[in-house]
């Protein structure tokens, strides 16, 4: 636990909670980097070292690396589908900051590496049913990612392959399947569908209006990892002996309309749906096949989505309350959980 630890994209929502994990293992010594102002950091925490690097760049990577025994790169230009379909080439841009932090990383003397992946790299043909199986980890082959974003996380993981094979770094990556839970981005446009669900729900339960905007036409399937099992699964695989990219996701699929009925079902409200057909709606079935992680691991994503989604509820309802105080007036004087039906 004397290692220092180097967390990129420690300003984000995943970032955040992986610094917060890891001080709760036993880690003293963390040093958070992300490119927003500190400010703009989803969380931030006293017991670590921030930096304000933009990682794009060569020279921001080295000095991030600088003493570094473990890497976790999560860092990366990304959001909801609604940004992912609209900003190919800025989700591309981020090989860079792969392809800078292997270099820095070769260079320091880094012990472990790990890379976040994500399940925008399975071919998409082995995605047109929404009753999906589960997608293994060799469905990434033959290539035929998501369009930009998948592109680039493919091409990172094996960028992470050879710099193994060639330069000996101890690279470890996870392919993680929509991640979710507090201190999430809910607004703006770079929120994905469980935060987005949860915010259109709350804005009709305050607003006293009766319908909810669904983007397609809801019967698109998904799986939702909980971001404890996130942070769990991210520094068990980090420091295991598993060599090829493995899924970190759950099981547990579900459509978009039965996530609707989840969260319908904590705010206690029935809403009358409006489907958006022509908005960007992604792949029509995905899920994660966990047999691998089980296997090799004897683990894999256990909290359930609704358990998960009552607390994203929960934290979402208290930021929307105290951002907009008009709002929170909807709220009886009992505190920030009087809205939600057990």
């Amino acid at each position: 636990m004397s290692k220092k630890v180097l967390v990129c994209g420690a300003g984000g929502f995943i970032g955040g909670h992986l610094v917060e994990y890891l001080r709760r293992q036993g880690f003293d010594d963390i040093r958070a980097v992300d490119r927003k102002d500190r400010d703009d950091w989803y969380q931030v925490h006293d017991y670590s070292e921030h930096l304000v690097l933009d990682l794009q760049h060569r020279d921001a990577c080295f000095a991030a690396m600088k003493d570094v025994d473990i890497v976790y790169n999560l860092a990366a230009d990304m959001g909801g589908m609604g940004f992912i379909e609209n900003n190919k080439a800025l989700c591309m841009l981020s090989v860079l900051i792969n392809t800078h932090l292997l270099e820095a990383a070769k260079e320091a003397g880094a012990g472990r590496f790990f890379y976040a992946s994500s399940a925008c790299v399975y071919n998409g043909e082995k995605q047109t049913d929404p009753a999906n199986p589960g997608l293994k980890e060799a469905d990434a082959y033959p290539a035929m990612p998501e369009d930009g974003y998948g592109w680039e996380k493919l091409f990172s993981e094996r960028m992470c392959r050879h710099f193994r094979e060639d330069f000996g770094i101890e690279t470890r990556v996870a392919r993680y399947h929509n991640v979710y839970g507090p201190h999430g981005t809910f607004e703006g446009g770079r929120e994905k569908a469980p935060a987005a669900i949860c915010r259109k729900v709350i804005d009709a339960k305050l607003g006293g209006h009766g319908s909810i905007e669904i983007w397609g036409d809801g019967e698109q399937t998904r799986s939702f990892m909980y971001v404890d099992d996130c942070t769990k699964g991210t520094t068990d695989i980090l420091n295991s002996d598993i060599l090829e990219p493995i899924n970190l996701g759950s099981e547990e699929m579900v459509s978009i309309n039965q996530l609707v009925d989840i969260v319908e079902e904590i705010a206690g409200i029935t809403l009358q749906r409006e489907y958006k057909l022509d908005a960007p709606k992604g792949v029509r079935g995905r899920n994660s096949d966990n047999a691998m992680i089980r296997e090799l691991m004897g683990w894999e994503p256990s909290i359930s989505l609704r358990e998960g989604m009552e607390q994203t509820y929960r934290w979402i309802y208290d930021q929307i309350c105290d951002r907009y105080p008009a709002r929170g007036a909807a709220r009886v004087a009992a505190g920030s959980g009087d809205a939600l039906v057990s």
